[in-house]
C-alpha cells in the first residue's frame, strides 16, 4: 500500500449540497424549504422548543420537586348566614358541631368564620380564625369569639420546642492531683514541730 493509495470509507465523504440551481437538481425553485409558509422565508427563525403554537413539551411534563403547597394552612370557611340558619340562640359553635351540621367538609387545620350575612343570634363561637367583619358582628349579637390553634401549629411549636438550648451543666470540682496533696501535705507542720506556748501565754524563745 502507498499513499496515493489511501482513500476514505465509502459514504464517509459527499458532496456539499448546492441548493437553488434548477429544477434538475432536485433543490430547484424552493430549496427545500417547502412552499409558503413561515419557515419558508428568508431570515426567519423560531426560538428552540416552539412548536408551532401549540402546547409545547417543557408544558406538557408534569412538574417534579419541592414546593411550599404542602406546608400552606388552609382554612374551612364559614359565613355568618350559615351560623343564624343552623344554630339556635345561646349555643357553642365549633369544628365539630360545624361539621355535624354539615357547614364544612373535607381535610382542612381549622374554620374560619367570615362576616357574608347577617347574624341576629347570641352565638359561643370557636373557630381557628375570624374575619374582623364576621367577630365584630358576632360581639354585637352578644356573642363570643374564642381562637385555638390550628393542627398547622403543633408541630411547628414541638419543633420550637425541641429547638431550645439546653442549660449549660456545672462542671464537677476539680480533683486533687496524688502530687499536690502530697506537696499540701508537707507543708501543714506536725505535732512534734508545732511551737509550745509557756503557761503565760508567751511563746517560747528560740
Amino acid at each position: 500500500m502507498r499513499l496515493h493509495d489511501l482513500k476514505p470509507k465509502p459514504g464517509a465523504r459527499t458532496r456539499r449540497k448546492r441548493i437553488g440551481r434548477g429544477r434538475g437538481s432536485g433543490m430547484g425553485k424552493t430549496s427545500g424549504r417547502g412552499t409558503k409558509g413561515q419557515l419558508s422565508r428568508a431570515g426567519s427563525s423560531v426560538r428552540p422548543g416552539f412548536e408551532g403554537g401549540q402546547m409545547p413539551l417543557y408544558r406538557r411534563l408534569p412538574k417534579r420537586g419541592f414546593n411550599n403547597a404542602r406546608f400552606t394552612t388552609t382554612f374551612l370557611p364559614v359565613n355568618l348566614k350559615a351560623l343564624e340558619e343552623k344554630f339556635e340562640s345561646g349555643a357553642r359553635v365549633d369544628e365539630e358541631t360545624i361539621r355535624n351540621a354539615g357547614l364544612a367538609n373535607g381535610k382542612s387545620d381549622g374554620v374560619k368564620i367570615l362576616g357574608v350575612g347577617k347574624l341576629t343570634k347570641k352565638l359561643a363561637v370557636v373557630a381557628s380564625a375570624f374575619s374582623a367583619s364576621a367577630k365584630a358582628a358576632i360581639e354585637a349579637a352578644g356573642g363570643s369569639c374564642e381562637v385555638i390553634g390550628c393542627a398547622a401549629e403543633a408541630p411547628a411549636k414541638e419543633k420550637q420546642k425541641s429547638k431550645a438550648p439546653k442549660e449549660p451543666k456545672a462542671d464537677p470540682p476539680a480533683e486533687e492531683s496524688p502530687e499536690a496533696e502530697a506537696q499540701t501535705e508537707d507543708e501543714t507542720p506536725s505535732e512534734d514541730e508545732a511551737p509550745v506556748e509557756d503557761a503565760e501565754g508567751d511563746a517560747p524563745k528560740e
